[in-house]
């Protein structure tokens, strides 16, 4: 697989998602999908991870973030993915690869194209046919958000609430619950474009995704979906525009995005 240029473009939220090296059920057991869910706490405290929401499932995680500051995501992800890993291959005495090389990483517009992107990760599960309802798959940010924890809690309610212009999580809680209600009411599929593309929303924001990636949108398409205008990506799926490097924390083969992101709403 050819590696990708580095590059960031600042001010915006990014669909990240990550699977298990050759797709392989390494978190399988709940354990281990806590402890990815902790090492994620553990982002939150120490680097500031603005978290909107999470799922992660028996051989991949989605993880929808909103840029801070620079070196937040980079380090939060390095530290989520190498921690979850070395604990996996030492416990099971385990050598080798934990996760694919790279995450893949997609931009979304902050304003209706982030609410279905909301959507999109709470309806992980139901689209395996592993459970009818999001409600029923308990390590997800759905079940945050709708029944938030006294302690250990990662979404970021203040960006929230910020984002959607909405007052209270009461509030928050009833909308987000209409748009579920509302996706599980239509066709419930895998749309790739949510985690295979480059950008995602209004036909100005991904013309201006493209502007700023210059020679390193060669070859990108820019096509119209029923969700929003999207920049394709032309490698494989899960690779990103962001060149990796290897986590420091052995022995995880895992590479984190190397994004250098500024404040944005």
């Amino acid at each position: 697989m050819p590696r990708a240029h580095r590059h960031y473009i600042p001010g915006l939220a990014w669909h990240i998602t990550h699977r298990c090296h050759k797709q392989e059920f390494l978190l399988r057991f709940e354990r281990d999908r806590k402890r990815w869910l902790y090492w994620l706490f553990e982002a939150k405290k120490r680097y500031g991870l603005c978290v909107l929401n999470y799922i992660v499932t028996s051989n991949h995680v989605h993880l929808l973030v909103v840029d801070t500051e620079k070196d937040v995501i980079a380090k939060s992800l390095q530290l989520v993915a190498g921690r979850t890993a070395q604990e996996f291959n030492q416990r099971k005495k385990r050598k080798g690869a934990f996760w694919e090389d790279r995450y893949h990483a997609t931009a979304v517009e902050t304003d209706e194209h982030l609410a279905k992107c909301i959507v999109y990760i709470d309806l992980n599960m139901v689209r395996a046919g592993v459970v009818k309802h999001p409600s029923e798959y308990r390590l997800s940010g759905f079940n945050e958000i709708q029944n938030p924890p006294k302690r250990y809690a990662v979404i970021n309610w203040r960006a929230l609430l910020n984002l959607f212009s909405i007052s209270t999580q009461k509030c928050f809680q009833q909308e987000h619950n209409s748009w579920v209600e509302s996706a599980l009411q239509a066709e419930v599929k895998r749309k790739s474009f949510w985690s295979e593309s480059i950008a995602i929303g209004s036909e100005d924001f991904v013309e201006r995704v493209h502007q700023q990636l210059g020679l390193r949108a060669k070859g990108r398409s820019i096509v119209s979906e029923k969700e929003g205008i999207v920049l394709k990506e032309v490698l494989a799926a899960y690779n990103t525009l962001f060149d990796g490097k290897k986590s420091t924390l052995k022995p995880d083969n895992g590479y984190f995005i190397d994004l250098n992101l500024n404040n944005s709403r």
